[in-house]
């Protein structure tokens, strides 16, 4: 079972392995707080193109693509990810405030 959570929630019992899918640390958030078990940076979207982005949602469905197309040939972060999930539950823990528009969502989507 995959979850996605923003990462200024409280964890809980039913999260599973807790995965940062971000590729910077959420601000003002400790480590002990966010009770993150694997920060996975390099599935986030490549620092150019979360700049491009910059969670405009009219860019939304290009942004899907582009990263899209990062994670397929991110073959080996992917494979991790898989990986996680055949261990058991797994939630992609993500900063934004848009709980619609970012990377986690796309991940979610691509491997259920």
């Amino acid at each position: 079972m995959i979850k996605i959570k923003r990462a200024y929630l409280e964890p809980e019992a039913g999260d599973g392995t807790r995965i940062l899918v971000d590729r910077l640390w959420p601000r003002g958030l400790t480590k002990e707080k966010a009770s993150i078990d694997l920060w996975m940076k390099d599935v986030a979207p490549r620092t150019e193109l979360r700049k491009w982005f910059g969670h405009d949602i009219e860019k939304w469905e290009e942004f899907k693509n582009r990263y899209l197309a990062e994670l397929n040939e991110n073959k080996e972060s992917m494979a991790i990810l898989k990986e996680q999930l055949n261990k058991g539950n797994v939630t992609l823990i993500f900063g934004a405030r848009d709980e619609r528009h970012n990377e986690a969502i796309i991940l979610k989507g691509l491997l259920s």
